[in-house]
């Protein structure tokens, strides 16, 4: 017996659509019944479609204040090791301060992940350089002048890095200390701080700074200043780690676990 088709009743049956166009596998489910279209798209052969490389538009892993101060023949900078996810301390053992070729020392507070990607900036840079062959090496005013247009870019397309920046850095006999915000302000200083630090630490600093001031009274100070931002405000966790350019180029200091409170490592 010859099989009989009915019609069929569009207003309660679900219709299921499938195009292929380009590579790309789109399904697209329709339920008339209740109204409800759901679209789902994006897969290929080999697996899901990735999207553009993308930063951070609010800040959600932060650091807090980097401390910097110039001394008779070099500069030297000082920060904790916390990266806090809102008000958790979460990440208690991270590197806010980084070498930059031979003569340049970078810190940085706020979001750490725009600090990452203002790390890959400069090691780029930095490898061309090498690649070149020529003994040229950026000088830490020239690095300092190439984040601030960076900033400043970035800040006119809306998508700005939320980040405070310290670049220091002791070349051809001169110390360089250099600040600069999310929104492309740049300035230069004897004493720098960011985040809390340029309310307790700051005061500090600038009255017991001197021209002639040693490594050693450098050292100190920073470790006065570290040891107040302890004291008066609680985010300030972790370790502390501390960074210092001066003749040759080097980079001195190693972050180390905090075993007293109030310790400050270089």
């Amino acid at each position: 017996m010859p099989r009989k088709w009915t019609g069929l009743n569009l207003a309660s049956t679900s219709l299921f659509f499938v195009t292929l166009s380009a590579c790309l596998l789109q399904v697209v489910f329709t339920s008339n019944m209740f109204g409800v279209t759901v679209k789902n798209s994006g897969m290929t052969g080999t697996g899901t479609t990735a999207g553009p490389t993308k930063r951070t538009h609010s800040p959600m892993v932060t650091g807090t204040s980097v401390l910097g101060v110039k001394y008779n023949g070099g500069v030297m900078l000082a920060a904790d090791t916390l990266a806090s996810y809102g008000s958790l301390a979460r990440f208690k053992d991270v590197t806010r301060l980084n070498a930059v070729g031979d003569y340049t020392i970078l810190g940085a507070g706020g979001e750490f992940s725009d600090f990452q990607a203002i790390q890959e900036i400069l090691e780029k840079m930095d490898q061309e350089d090498k690649n070149a062959d020529d003994g040229f090496s950026h000088s830490p005013a020239e690095l300092f002048n190439y984040l601030r247009a960076i900033f400043y870019s970035k800040r006119n397309k809306f998508n700005p890095l939320w980040n405070e920046v310290l670049v220091g850095g002791f070349k051809d006999g001169k110390a360089f200390l250099g600040h600069l915000d999310m929104i492309g302000t740049a300035f230069s200083d004897e004493v720098m701080a960011t985040g809390f630090g340029s309310y307790l630490a700051l005061p500090i600093m600038r009255k017991r700074w001197h021209a002639n001031m040693t490594e050693g009274e450098a050292r100190a100070l920073l470790e006065d200043c570290m040891r107040v931002l302890f004291y008066r405000w609680g985010p300030r966790e972790g370790g502390r780690e501390g960074g210092r350019k001066g003749e040759g180029g080097r980079l001195e200091g190693a972050k180390q676990p905090r075993t007293q409170k109030v310790e400050l490592y270089f």
